[in-house]
């Protein structure tokens, strides 16, 4: 290795040595000085992550779990760092998964909510992962875990920077099979295909059963042993994404009923226990000293399972929600003798602040697109100055729902699932979700953590101070809930470009009449945008369709005389992920004199949840019927089942071309 590639991690080590170790300074110098430095000395630092899939802020011994142990984790932070204001960009598996790999808001890189296995996106290969940014500078790369970042080819992870890959494509609860294990007849499980096992490209086995389940946990932990086994000699990078904690749970026998708090426990346990294989490997190979360790998980728990999740304890809420207890997780990271042991870090800073942290340490090249993570290196280094993340936005489904700066948070009105006021379910069987609403609100998170005191009477000034910040981003992001579209958001990855398409009909350019006001955000263009020639393609910010949220869909067009007319027919979209539902009801009528009209099209949907972006066109052929005046109303289904993230929430209409003919 050259070494002038290596003058930046060089520098840092004598600066690390200096603040922390001043009799190793002059040991150090002369070491450089002299060229005689060991090949261990001389590379790059490993990195090893580990990210949880919804673990609550509450579930280490050293974040005060109670019912289970975590000795290798609370080991790792008395050995190193613990920060306890750490956010991820939004509570919710693929989101979250983008952020952290890109150094991006989950908004900027269009990836929001959980891919399903038949979605046909993806993060876009044209973003730069942690992997390919540390792959410019000699780094072996391997995953052995959940990926949830696109299950089609051109999105796996060996397209996105990494060498190695083992595990499922996405969660492990996208699966033809109840929650008491057996499979599915009937239901929306049984829309699932069969859970699949990767490595590299390539399915190689099935994940069918509980039993399944239960060996995930060990299998990505053995593999993760051999990479840094296989790779011990040279510079590593190893992200290890669990499959647990999310349900349904699954733990080896030799964790099996050995927590006092039940199977949460004992795979938490588990979980520790793999921890623990990883350390003792660096350890065996003397790689303790040269290798940085993040542990953290990818969003708070999911309460609503009861025993079977984890806890978020002081904090409000859960995964799915963008109160602490959704996005606020426990993060731990260890670099022996480089990061100060014991310490707790109470400074605020975000898993999107990961990527441009390594770049910092490796001298790795940061992304040529625009990130929004920062570097906390100083705050690894103790700098008790240091506060690197002056703010932080917290994102959910397009919606900007609160900002925080310092120890001020400020909520935004929205609805929000709701965990509180419902029973929870019991032994891997899910309870309902409540419905949640705010208003504007700010709260104190030094004095009130689990923010129950609106103070925003008494602190008016500070509330302004940070709804100001929050209007900038949104030009940037965008904002569903104030019909802002953002700027800067990039598109994800598409398997299927599909493109818009111009077709001609009697409707085009003739007059219409609306009968709802449509969303600021989805316009299609304007109020002719339903007859101007343009039908759109399933994805809804193409520019085509026409949104409606929580109001009906009714237009009236005028063709200008009476004509013969053989087709008519409109389309909806449903994408449910992003609170686009089909309309409940939807009907046709025509007319010869505006005045009196003719039912020829009446249909009525029960809604159900059907996770698959599709175009639903109702359509009717007419046998020459003269008519001058179509009228069309659309029944918006209203609000989101309790079933849907979002339940309570405002349901969208989406509406396409009406095509005459």
């Amino acid at each position: 290795m050259k070494k002038e590639e290596q003058m930046p991690y060089n520098t840092r080590f004598r600066y690390f040595a200096k603040l922390f170790f001043p009799t190793l300074v002059t040991f150090a110098v002369f070491a450089g000085l002299t060229h005689c430095e060991s090949t261990k000395n001389e590379r790059l630092p490993n990195i090893v992550l580990i990210f949880i899939d919804d673990q609550g802020y509450a579930d280490l011994g050293c974040f005060g779990a109670q019912g289970f142990a975590t000795p290798n984790i609370d080991k790792m932070a008395s050995e190193g760092m613990r920060f306890t204001n750490f956010y991820v960009s939004q509570a919710v598996c693929s989101a979250s998964r983008a952020a952290l790999m890109t150094g991006c808001y989950s908004e900027r890189v269009g990836v929001r909510g959980a891919y399903m296995p038949w979605a046909t996106v993806g993060l876009n290969p044209q973003e730069e992962t942690i992997a390919e940014i540390l792959k410019k500078k000699g780094y072996t790369t391997g995953i052995f875990g959940k990926w949830h970042l696109g299950h089609l080819n051109e999105f796996l992870p060996l397209h996105q920077g990494f060498d190695e890959y083992l595990g499922l494509p996405y969660s492990n609860d996208m699966w033809p099979v109840n929650f008491d294990g057996t499979p599915a007849t009937e239901g929306n499980k049984v829309k699932y295909p069969s859970l699949p096992l990767f490595e590299g490209d390539k399915e190689i086995a099935k994940i069918n059963t509980l039993e399944d389940q239960s060996t995930l946990t060990t299998r990505y932990t053995e593999r993760a042993v051999k990479f840094i086994e296989n790779n011990k000699n040279r510079p590593f990078f190893l992200y290890v994404p669990h499959s647990m904690v999310h349900v349904p749970l699954g733990v080896s026998e030799k964790f099996k009923g050995k927590s006092e708090q039940g199977m949460y426990g004992d795979t938490m346990m588990e979980i520790d226990w793999s921890v623990g294989e990883i350390l003792k490997t660096l350890h065996k190979n003397e790689l303790d000293d040269n290798t940085l360790v993040i542990y953290t998980s990818d969003n708070g728990p999911w309460l609503n399972f009861g025993n079977h999740a984890g806890s978020a304890v002081p904090l409000r809420e859960g995964k799915g929600t963008m109160w602490e207890g959704g996005p606020r997780v426990p993060c731990v990271i260890r670099w022996p003798g480089h990061v100060p042991a014991g310490m707790k870090n109470e400074r605020i800073a975000s898993t999107i602040d990961i990527l441009p942290t390594l770049a910092a340490i490796t001298g790795a090249p940061l992304p040529q697109r625009k990130i929004d993570g920062v570097n906390i290196l100083p705050l690894l280094q103790g700098d008790p100055e240091a506060n690197p993340r002056d703010h932080f936005f917290f994102y959910y489904d397009g919606e900007l729902r609160a900002v925080r700066q310092g120890k001020w948070k400020l909520h935004f009105p929205h609805s929000y699932r709701s965990y509180e006021n419902v029973e929870p379910g019991r032994d891997g069987f899910p309870g309902p979700y409540g419905k949640g609403e705010t208003g504007l609100a700010l709260y104190n998170l030094d004095t009130d953590i689990g923010e129950r005191m609106n103070v925003i009477e008494q602190e008016p000034e500070i509330a302004q101070r940070l709804s100001e910040l929050a209007e900038k981003i949104r030009y940037e992001l965008g904002d569903r809930l104030t019909g802002i579209q953002g700027k800067e958001v990039r598109e994800p990855g598409r398997h299927h470009v599909e493109t818009i398409q111009k077709i001609e009909h009697r409707a085009v350019g003739k007059k219409i009449l609306l009968g709802q006001e449509y969303g600021a955000s989805y316009t299609g263009g304007g109020k002719n945008a339903v007859i101007d020639g343009l039908r759109g393609t399933t994805d809804f910010q193409d520019g085509t369709w026409q949104g409606y949220e929580g109001t009906d869909f009714g237009a009236l067009v005028d063709l200008g005389k009476v004509q013969k007319l053989r087709h008519i027919s409109v389309g909806f979209l449903q994408n449910q992920m992003s609170w686009i539902f089909l309309p409940s009801d939807v009907q046709i009528e025509i007319s010869l004199d505006g005045q009196n009209f003719d039912v020829i099209h009446h249909v009525s949907t029960e809604m159900q949840k059907d996770p698959k972006v599709k175009i639903q066109n109702n359509s009717i052929q007419l046998k020459a019927k003269p008519a001058r005046y179509i009228r069309i109303y659309a029944k918006n289904a209203g609000v989101c089942p309790a079933w849907h993230s979002g339940a309570g929430g405002k349901t969208w209409i989406f509406v396409d071309e009406i095509v005459v003919e």
